[in-house]
């Protein structure tokens, strides 16, 4: 007990057991000493699980210890803790333990942003394709572009055709697509430093306005619940040559287009076709209903945004209801340059612009889409809503367009001039359209023709519900009296949608690209691949590129001093070792990363290098000859070692490869295919662990346990309390082998990269991913919290974000960095990221100032 400033007595804290935190009290809670000098109670080390036989993890420091074959009651009890414990709380009875303050055991790199949380990025995973699964045609006729609005037409590519989140297959293999701009893909990094393809891919998603999002989201969903009635949208796809957002659909070529200029010249269906014509129609109405089911409307269509599968069936085609939304809009803004108000006349130009252009636009949302430009109408249209009615307008006029072909566009531009001078002119051109049909059909069809004149109202209220325009086209095949169906009612009757698309944000991206070209156009510049459109809301900027970065850019530094291949790097006090097959190691400030001082003594290529401070700070060097120095790295340095250590010679085999240290000991990885435990305060060998078939190549310490990696493409367990075999992961037994080159442990994860360029993943022992992450050999890699760095033959480190659980283990492109040469190590260490390479040279990346602090 203690007491404070205030003269008032402090409590100490109960000793408690770290599993169930309950007192301990010597008669339910009792305390057992395990190897490693930790307690925990009798009743938990029970129930604790044996990672191995014989073996635990200790609750309190996870160090892997032995366990007694007649369980804790083998263990000894801890009498001074259990004393303790008694004389603080006499009456065990009364047990009231606080949870102990646990610190965060994530690590966090500050070299590295975190520009998306993980729910973020779980939401949206699911629907990004990979970069090469799809490949855009440029021949002739395969881009159309109509004016701002652009749509790329291509093939998905040979390579993978999965989504990055669940790994479901989006589309056949070389299967024709249609690509509609989103986004502009931000070019983050600096210095050297690149983010991937996801992560600018996510950048641009989280930079977008919560409507485009909210709409991407709708138009992704409707894909997938209303598979039937809506063209698929595959996702979403970044195209680093022009460096765009594509939403990707299938594209085929049986559209409505296509199809009506086939049909009798563009005359439109005859009376021998009705029976045709009522079946597409239904299907139509249908399609756009499943579109309302999932809370939103168009408000505009056009003839091209229908068409038929592969069995005939007629689907809603999503990327052209998108285009045809931004055809709409640039007519408005066309139509409104340089004005604050908009008379009838102009407003009737414009109106029967789009309907000449197949672009059928109903008069509300026009009206919507005027208000949203700050134009002033001359109408007291604005007391009308938008809502699914106004689809029913458009709908209508496809409808129409079908029956009567061409002549509906021409009639409609003749009186479009004075379409909204009133009420009655408006009305006096849908009798100009029943008109029309009744000259083409006769009084015959009178019901269908008086239903789709009544679709084209003034008023939205007055119009017929979408269930009733099916009933009436269905009554061209099937008699009322014989239609078991037409009591039905499947209509979404509420009329306000949550979301109209072409007021939205998606369809006012035109606008902003307009802006933007007007500029680049003053400037004389222009996006690569000849497209004529510039980016949306880039974000290409020096300062703050990345949301969360509290200090400036990424900034480097070349360290140059050693005349070979770099082989090993560490850090230790205020110092950064390097050493190198020139045979020398060089110590650099970790202040301004320049020279310290040289350590030189060994007559071979040093292969290894390890940091150790346990009784003193050392550094310790192995090399091809089998020779161990052990170097003090303490003030003043010396020029000399302070031990050296000789493994036995063998001409066959390749000296020292590897180098761990824990516990007073230093391990070896070796040409001769063993593993070897030194004793550092005396130099003597205490054990060799035998079992590779070829040399060690890496080793790794964490939490009792030193992992061995061999040519022979398996990883062993050691226990590092009596150095006996723990397990053996990823024994083959097939006769392929692939080299492990290093390894990376962290807690329970544990990475080993490979020659062929594969990176493998395990978590507590059980194999979870193998990830292709380079082209050759991986030479180097580092853990720091959730951030896995990798570099080798292929001269780029690779950064991921790791995450998951004990079912499945998730990777995270975050960026690469290009080098010149093959990296041959790297260290992350408290933020700064240190590359050894090939070529001599050792390349820091940190943020801010060049300190450690």
């Amino acid at each position: 007990m203690s007491f404070g400033g205030n003269g008032e007595m402090e409590s100490l804290d109960l000793p408690e057991c770290p599993v169930c935190l309950q007192n301990y009290d010597g008669e339910y809670t009792i305390p057992r000493v395990l190897a490693c000098g930790h307690s925990a109670c009798e009743a938990c080390l029970v129930r604790l699980p044996e990672r191995y036989p014989e073996t635990i993890r200790c609750p309190a420091c996870t160090q892997l210890v032995k366990y007694p074959p007649l369980g804790p009651t083998a263990l000894p009890k801890n009498i001074d803790l259990l004393s303790f414990s008694l004389s603080l709380n006499p009456n065990p009875n009364s047990r009231s333990s606080q949870n102990p303050q646990k610190q965060s055991t994530d690590g966090v790199c500050k070299f590295l942003p975190r520009i998306w949380s993980d729910e973020f990025y779980d939401t949206w995973k699911e629907w990004v394709l990979p970069s090469d699964a799809l490949s855009v045609e440029t021949e002739v006729g395969d881009v159309t572009r109509d004016g701002l609005c652009t749509v790329l037409k291509g093939r998905t590519g040979s390579g993978s055709g999965f989504g990055l989140g669940s790994g479901r297959v989006w589309f056949r293999e070389d299967q024709s697509v249609s690509f509609v701009q989103v986004g502009s893909l931000p070019n983050l990094g600096s210095s050297g430093f690149e983010f991937s393809y996801i992560a600018r891919v996510m950048k641009c998603l989280s930079g977008m306005r919560e409507g485009e999002r909210n709409e991407l989201g709708l138009l992704l969903r409707a894909s997938v619940r209303q598979c039937r009635k809506v063209g698929k949208v595959y996702g979403l796809w970044g195209n680093s040559e022009d460096g765009f957002l594509y939403v990707v659909c299938e594209r085929r070529n049986g559209s409505f287009s296509e199809k009506l200029n086939e049909l009798r010249d563009g005359d439109g269906f005859g009376k021998d076709g009705l029976s045709a014509f009522a079946m597409i129609a239904m299907e139509v109405c249908e399609a756009v209903t499943g579109l309302h089911s999932e809370g939103f409307a168009s408000g505009c269509f056009g003839v091209s945004c229908f068409g038929f599968d592969d069995f005939g069936h007629v689907f809603v085609d999503l990327s052209e209801v998108l285009v045809t939304g931004r055809k709409a809009w640039r007519s408005v803004v066309d139509s409104v340059s340089g004005t604050m108000e908009i008379d009838a006349e102009v407003l009737g130009v414009t109106f029967g612009k789009l309907l000449k252009d197949d672009v059928f636009i109903s008069p509300e949302v026009l009206f919507e889409a005027l208000q949203k430009e700050g134009i002033a109408v001359e109408s007291d249209s604005s007391r009308y809503l938008v809502g699914y009615g106004s689809d029913v307008c458009s709908l209508a006029c496809v409808l129409v367009r079908l029956l009567l072909g061409k002549e509906f566009s021409e009639e409609i531009v003749k009186t479009s001039e004075n379409l909204f001078r009133d009420h009655s002119t408006y009305a006096s051109w849908i009798e100009r359209v029943s008109a029309l049909l009744e000259i083409k059909f006769g009084s015959e069809y009178a019901s269908l023709k008086e239903n789709l004149c009544n679709c084209l109202n003034f008023n939205p209220e007055s119009r017929p519900l979408m269930i009733d325009v099916m009933k009436c086209i269905r009554e061209l095949i099937i008699k009322p009296q014989c239609d078991i169906t037409a009591g039905l009612d499947g209509a979404v009757k509420d009329e306000s949608a949550n979301c109209c698309l072409i007021l939205g944000e998606l369809c006012q991206i035109p606008k902003q690209i307009s802006e933007t070209q007007k500029e680049n156009e003053l400037q004389g510049s222009k996006v690569s691949g000849g497209a004529d459109f510039d980016q949306i809301g880039d974000e290409r900027t020096n300062n703050g590129v990345v949301d969360g970065l509290a200090e400036g850019n990424v900034k480097s530094k070349v360290m140059q001093g050693h005349r070979d291949s770099i082989t090993g790097l560490a850090v230790g006090g205020e110092l950064l070792f390097s050493s190198s097959f020139d045979k020398t190691i060089h110590l650099w400030s970790l202040q301004d990363f320049s020279h310290v001082h040289t350590f030189k003594g060994h007559e071979h290529a040093i292969k290894a290098l390890i940091y150790v401070d346990e009784e003193q700070p050392l550094c310790i060097s192995g090399d091809s000859g089998g020779d161990i120095f052990i170097w003090g790295a303490c003030t003043p340095l010396g020029q000399e070692p302070l031990k050296i250590l000789y493994e036995e010679k063998d001409w066959r085999f390749s000296g020292i490869h590897a180098l761990a240290s824990r516990n007073g000991y230093v391990y070896t990885g070796s040409g001769d295919r063993t593993v070897k435990a030194w004793s550092v305060r005396d130099g003597t060998l205490s054990c060799t662990m035998s079992g590779h078939r070829s040399v060690v190549s890496t080793l790794a310490v964490c939490d009792g346990v030193l992992y061995s990696g061999s040519w022979d493409g398996t990883i062993r367990l050691w226990s590092l309390s009596d150095h006996s075999p723990l397990t053996v992961l990823e024994e083959d037994t097939s006769g392929t082998v692939t080299s492990v080159l290093s390894l990376a442990v962290d807690r329970h994860l544990l990475i080993a990269t490979h020659e062929n360029g594969c990176v493998k993943v395990w978590r507590n022992d059980v194999f979870m991913k193998s990830i292709k992450m380079h082209n050759g050999a991986v030479f180097a890699s580092g853990m720091e919290g959730k951030w896995l760095f990798t570099g080798g033959w292929d001269k780029t480190v690779n950064i991921q974000e790791l995450s998951g659980d004990e079912i499945q283990i998730d990777y995270r492109p975050v960026g690469f960095i290009p080098c010149d040469s093959v990296i041959t190590t790297l260290l992350s260490w408290q933020g700064k990221l240190f590359v050894g390479h090939a070529n001599r040279n050792i390349t820091v990346f940190y943020y801010g100032k060049m300190t450690n602090r």
